[in-house]
């Protein structure tokens, strides 16, 4: 059976998944995903929605495996444990397409140094994916290798919006508001009309809720709005970014503080964030775990950011008719939606407490003006889509 295999690599984690090459096949066949890489890894993996057991496919995670032993031994396995699947072409998530890529592109020497002239701007994510492609191109030279860029679904939204005052020639350069998590708003926008009817052309304001963290406005179910931008650092509190930021701290950090630039990159992706606040945990389970006063205060300016953010892209829309919560953070916290939806009765924004516990479907009461939904996103359905249009 001819396949379509999809990799989504993290810096501390790789999934897969297999999708059949038929049209609007969205039900992945083999699902799977490594976290703890590098430390501690643990594979997870279903079959046909079947849990498989921590064996397979691989025989074994040694803790050192990085993500090119990883690739190899999937593919190893698929050829002998899953030898009725044959892969013929690869989707892979690409977080940063910058100016030249606004559309999924097909893997060529030329384009893979383009990418990697990217790290730069998604320095957490762009380095793996490309990894991946590279050991994808040495053990499997023969299959066809998509990138799918998370950067382009954002592509709709006014140039106004993509623009920051600063010199015109630096916005020429392509110093602008990219936009991130696109993989994901595009699924969910693919799929408003079974959850919303009549009102998924609406004005819908989703939040991708997780490690990284962002909102985006969509109208017609197109971007019009987001709040991350030039990197993946802008916008809402994340894991352990920083998010919305004053440009005069780094300067202050550099000039006052004697921290070059490593130093400052460091902080702003890794030290900062839900764990800079808490000094506990990037984790947001681990936060509404403890009674600690700093891991609330973390909880809290998360939740409180968002609210923010919710304000500015319901005046960009001129109004709201729908709010989404997506992504992990999004999809299993009851505590984040409660504390994020309760401030925005000003709105028209009323949860059900008991459809908020289940985190399933339409949390919003009956009454509520602005219809509030949990939908589980799904990246992979997305790149495995736009990799099948180039079959």
């Amino acid at each position: 059976m001819d396949v379509i295999l999809v990799i989504n690599s993290g810096s501390s984690s790789l999934k897969f998944a297999l999708y059949s090459v038929e049209a609007n096949a969205n039900d992945a066949l083999l699902t799977g995903v490594v976290s703890g890489i590098g430390v501690n890894p643990e594979l997870k993996a279903k079959m046909n929605g079947e849990v498989l057991n921590n064996q397979e496919p691989f025989k074994s995670i040694p803790n050192d495996a990085n993500h090119e032993w990883l690739i190899k031994e999937l593919l190893n396995r698929l050829h002998t444990k899953y030898a009725q699947f044959k892969p013929i072409a690869v989707g892979h998530r690409m977080v940063h397409g910058g100016i030249h890529f606004t559309e999924p592109t097909l893997i060529t020497d030329k384009s893979l140094q383009q990418l990697k002239a990217l790290i730069p701007l998604a320095p957490l994510h762009q380095p793996h994916s490309i990894v991946a492609i590279e050991a994808m191109a040495k053990h499997e030279p023969d299959l066809l290798q998509i990138a799918c860029f998370d950067t382009s679904f954002h592509r709709t939204q006014s140039k106004i919006e993509q623009m920051f005052a600063i010199p015109k020639a630096l916005t020429d350069e392509g110093i602008i508001r990219y936009g991130f998590h696109g993989l994901s708003y595009e699924y969910i926008a693919s799929v408003l009309p079974t959850y919303l009817g009549d009102k998924a052309d609406g004005r819908v304001l989703v939040a991708h809720l997780g490690n990284g963290t962002s909102m985006c406005a969509m109208v017609n179910r197109k971007s019009v709005s987001s709040t991350m931008g030039f990197s993946t650092l802008e916008g809402l509190v994340m894991g352990t970014r920083c998010g919305l930021l004053d440009a005069g701290v780094i300067l202050h950090l550099i000039k006052q503080k004697g921290m070059n630039v490593d130093e400052v990159s460091k902080m702003l992706y890794k030290e900062s964030g839900l764990l800079g606040i808490s000094g506990i945990s990037s984790d947001m389970r681990d936060l509404e775990n403890s009674d600690h006063p700093d891991a609330k205060q973390a909880i809290n300016m998360f939740c409180h950011r968002a609210k923010e953010e919710i304000g500015n892209l319901t005046a960009v829309m001129n109004g709201l008719d729908a709010i989404i919560f997506t992504a992990g953070i999004g999809e299993n916290s009851v505590m984040v939606r409660e504390k994020i939806c309760d401030p925005l009765a000003w709105l028209g924004v009323k949860i059900d407490d008991d459809r908020n516990a289940t985190g399933k479907g339409k949390i919003s009461a009956d009454e509520s003006k602005v219809k509030v939904f949990v939908i589980p996103t799904d990246e992979e359905a997305t790149i495995a889509n736009a990799t099948r249009s180039f079959l």
